[in-house]
């Protein structure tokens, strides 16, 4: 059985009536697994009403029932994980252990922000004069509006979600309407938490009607987005002309380094499974691969050879280890970075074709010979494609790897201290991996700079987004 679909609006789960309904396909055997109801503006209404009558009340909750309710919700989250992870893989297509691992790792966020909101400090400031009292609060900043994405469609709506409630704040959360399932559990796993009705709302609908709706709405004060560039700066921009605070978290293109002095095969065969993680589908995917010419021919061949290795078929198998890709337009432009690779001189050494004739699969592609002008060194493919190619300095693999707009995520290979101390100074990226994958873990924080984003959506920056200061001085 699929999850059952719903809008869910003052602690009530809504369908039927004569909202449209959208048709939610398997991307694995484009069938049909249900129905999902799209909010009608009164809906959206409702909704924002019902965020601003529970503000009054959760903005006063005591951080101690914030907490255990956000405790709980990590309990029901790992109890249900098996199920939640299966419906994620009907939807969005990922391997049933990458699914599932995606929810429990996020009962770690729950229990993480859980704590941390008991923790939202203030401070004194020592006055000039000795009768005045100078004090600063924190508070949560009022009704917010969030944005998640598909790809990752439990971890990132949990994350605002969390955050958002943590912080004493009420949430109206619109997620990815391809792979609905893993949000409507997230509402579910709230209710059950004795979560009280109007503090968390989920909508569904046309992406830009519903995100022009709730950002012009005074209501709304503060807005969390994940996805592309195009579409962060147009809700930014929207933000901006009602002076609303965002957090933006955006596409990269993300850089590795790989030094001759590295441990070259562990390195490659690391990184060729990291890059077939979700079918490629993942913002800090490592996407251009920088590989020192002592290295290249080494790295090039173990890299290839788990690349042509990989299992991929229906994520519900036991011995897939790359599902389908999201939707078709997702394999129609993979075909196309291949189309222009081809037009540019690039040699595809694996993969980079359409597999079978149902379902959205595409064999895992490396490619070699690319120019730095090339779609695939300066768009983010965001699927199994993977470009490598040849460097010799430090200095010159630094220019190239921070020419594009794109400062998100980066890696870096080396076994020596020297090369690591300069590649993290000089790289600019909001994260940087050195020798290994350490992001997105609860308390650290995640996020971007250039076009890549504004903000954290992890550790303790992640409540800075969503409370503001206040500054009291008495005499």
């Amino acid at each position: 059985m699929y999850q059952d679909l719903a809008l869910y609006i003052d602690g009530e789960f809504i369908k039927g009536g004569d909202r449209r309904e959208q048709d939610i396909i398997n991307p694995a055997t484009q069938e049909v697994l249900g129905k999902l109801p799209h909010a009608t503006p009164a809906d959206l209404d409702r909704a924002l009403a019902a965020a601003q009558r529970a503000f009054e009340t959760w903005k006063k909750t005591s951080p101690l029932e914030r907490s255990r309710i956000l405790r709980k919700v990590a309990e029901l989250t790992r109890e249900r994980a098996q199920e939640i992870g299966r419906n994620i893989t009907l939807d969005q297509g990922k391997p049933l252990a990458e699914a599932v691992a995606e929810i429990m790792v996020c009962a770690e966020h729950a229990e993480w922000h859980a704590e941390e909101a008991r923790r939202i400090y203030g401070r004194v400031i020592p006055p000039r004069n000795a009768d005045v009292r100078q004090i600063v609060v924190r508070e949560p900043v009022g009704v917010c509006a969030a944005f998640s994405p598909w790809n990752f469609p439990f971890n990132q709506a949990i994350r605002k979600t969390a955050a958002a409630l943590g912080a004493g704040c009420t949430l109206i959360l619109k997620g990815p309407e391809d792979s609905p399932s893993a949000v409507v559990a997230i509402a579910q796993l709230f209710h059950d938490a004795g979560l009280p009705p109007g503090v968390l709302n989920i909508v569904w609908g046309v992406p830009s009607e519903v995100s022009t709706h709730l950002i012009t709405s005074p209501i709304v004060r503060k807005i969390s987005f994940t996805g592309s560039v195009p579409v962060g700066k147009q809700l930014a921009a929207l933000a901006g002309q009602h002076m609303k605070r965002i957090t933006m978290e955006l596409g990269g293109h993300s850089p590795v380094l790989v030094f001759d002095d590295a441990d070259i095969e562990p390195a490659a065969e690391m990184l060729a499974r990291s890059k077939i993680r979700n079918a490629g589908q993942v913002c800090v995917s490592p996407t251009r691969f920088y590989v020192q010419e002592k290295a290249y021919d080494r790295f090039l061949a173990k890299f290839t050879d788990v690349i042509a290795s990989i299992k991929v078929g229906d994520g519900l198998a036991s011995d897939t280890q790359m599902g389908p890709l999201a939707h078709e337009r997702r394999v129609l432009s993979m075909e196309s970075f291949l189309d222009d690779a081809n037009q540019r001189g690039g040699t595809v050494v694996t993969g980079g074709s359409r597999l079978g004739d149902k379902g959205y699969f595409f064999s895992p592609a490396v490619i070699t010979d690319l120019p730095d002008d090339s779609r695939l060194m300066t768009e983010e493919p965001f699927g199994p494609v993977a470009p490598v190619v040849r460097f010799k300095t430090t200095e010159e693999v630094l220019r190239r790897a921070n020419s594009l707009p794109f400062g998100l995520a980066s890696y870096v290979f080396t076994n020596s201290l020297k090369t690591a101390h300069q590649a993290s100074n000089g790289l600019e990226a909001g994260m940087v991996n050195i020798n290994h994958f350490g992001m997105a873990l609860s308390e650290t924080p995640f996020g971007g700079i250039k076009d890549s984003g504004i903000g954290s959506e992890g550790g303790t920056e992640t409540f800075d987004g969503y409370l503001v200061t206040k500054f009291i001085t008495q005499i």
